[in-house]
């Protein structure tokens, strides 16, 4: 179980509180499926993905983006059960889509890019330790499923 200071509890909370879920979530998967192309086996479905452009304007992409990041905010409601919270997640992405698990951490970096560059000043050294912790926990939390 990880153990959360009641700074890290305060700044991911915070964090959470100014967040713009529908243009964090669409933006930092977008960024993802760009920067790593691989990344798009997984979204066949989604239509044009052929270049960033098409990315960006896809709304299946932006919808997906949102639900991810509604997904960390179960996470953030749960910080002292994460790994029971993901744990029907986790089974679904490794047993039904085959998701290379390497992808949540290429996903939560774009996150944490994403809310740096929203949050400006206000993501301080703090806020981001704390936010990487957390989100080194929701992935460790997706991978169990793999182990």
């Amino acid at each position: 179980m990880v153990e959360w200071t009641d700074a890290e509890r305060a700044a991911i909370m915070d964090i959470f509180s100014k967040l713009n879920y529908d243009v964090v979530g669409p933006n930092s998967l977008a960024r993802c499926l760009i920067v790593y192309p691989w990344t798009q086996r997984y979204m066949s479905g989604f239509g044009n993905l052929y270049n960033a452009a098409a990315i960006m304007g896809n709304p299946r992409v932006a919808a997906h983006g949102t639900v991810v990041l509604h997904g960390l905010d179960r996470a953030m409601k749960n910080m002292d059960d994460i790994k029971n919270t993901y744990a029907e997640l986790s089974v679904l992405h490794s047993e039904k889509l085959h998701v290379d698990p390497d992808n949540f951490r290429l996903l939560g970096d774009c996150i944490t890019i994403v809310v740096a560059g929203q949050m400006g000043t206000a993501f301080t050294p703090e806020y981001q330790a704390a936010w990487q912790k957390f989100l080194a926990v929701v992935i460790s939390a997706l991978g169990r499923q793999y182990h």
